[in-house]
């Protein structure tokens, strides 16, 4: 709960502090001044509400649409030595970490990957794939539950989702500016919005939609490092390395959507910008240095 209200104070207090910059910086006088009746703070409002809407829901959505569009079968009950030893590692591993238990589920999958969601670090969910339980050894999938847990006790999503809402906030408010500035300034519409408005809101906010994706992988992919530290502090680093080459082994295989694999493979500059997980090289390499300190 504390999380959630971090994470809705902060919201209002993006709002405020936008509206006080723009306030501040003389704007709204100076778009009276070329007959741009924009309220800015009415805008402002508009665009935290849209641009947070959507991942305040896909946040509290996230276990549950997991669920569903992975087809993960909860392990209500172990039925088998392995399911048994998975419900005990991560309620081993959880304990260490500070949070409660999370439900353990699996899924199929060739792929040996996993994942963590859910909108509260004390109700989440972690998954692993067929393929990561057929492909890994015991001390390498320990590895991944660690680095999955991590990911919960960090509060990662909830973290990833206020950063969206951010963005979205700030690509909504800069596109409807710029299409206001455009509609009156060079088509001089006086009245309400002409084509010009929405023409050219909607290419800005494609374009600056791009630029804050790549605002939001970056965090990702550090966010990705400090999982790695995790799984490496709640399994022992030898096996968070073991388990990220066991990964390189792979990479030709099917992988799942990026929003929600645990382990990423990458390739090519431009596309590395836009990936939500750093190099399995950049990975390891880190982890090796840390071992060698």
């Amino acid at each position: 709960m504390l999380r959630i209200l971090l994470f809705l104070g902060t919201n209002f207090a993006i709002i405020a502090l936008i509206s006080l910059t723009f306030r501040l910086m003389g704007l709204e006088g100076l778009l009276q001044q070329n007959g741009v009746d924009l309220d800015l703070n009415a805008l402002i409002v508009y665009s935290a509400v849209i641009g947070f809407a959507g991942s305040l829901i896909s946040l509290f959505l996230s276990k549950s649409m997991a669920k569903a569009t992975m087809g993960v079968r909860i392990i209500a009950e172990p039925r088998s030595d392995v399911e048994r030893w998975l419900v005990s590692t991560v309620q081993s591993q959880a304990e260490k970490a500070g949070i409660d238990m999370p439900e353990v589920g699996i899924f199929s999958h060739a792929s040996p990957n996993a994942f963590a969601t859910g909108w509260n670090r004390n109700a989440a969910l972690v998954a692993v794939s067929t393929g990561l339980l057929e492909q890994m050894e015991r001390g390498e999938v320990e590895a991944v539950l660690g680095h999955e847990v991590s990911h919960v006790a960090n509060g990662d999503m909830v973290t990833l989702s206020l950063i969206q809402g951010v963005v979205n906030t700030f690509v909504i408010f800069l596109s409807r500016i710029v299409g206001f500035l455009v509609d009156r300034l060079v088509f001089r519409v006086k009245r309400g919005h002409g084509p010009a408005f929405w023409i050219v809101s909607m290419v800005t906010e494609l374009v600056f939609g791009i630029v804050a994706m790549m605002i939001v992988m970056w965090f990702s992919r550090w966010r990705e490092f400090r999982a790695d530290r995790g799984g490496a502090e709640l399994a022992g680093r030898r096996k968070m390395i073991n388990a990220l080459k066991r990964m390189q082994t792979s990479q030709k295989k099917p992988r799942l959507p990026e929003e929600i694999a645990a382990f990423a493979i990458d390739a090519g500059r431009v596309q590395a910008l836009f990936s939500s997980h750093p190099p399995l090289e950049k990975r390891i390499s880190v982890l090796e240095a840390g071992d060698k300190t």
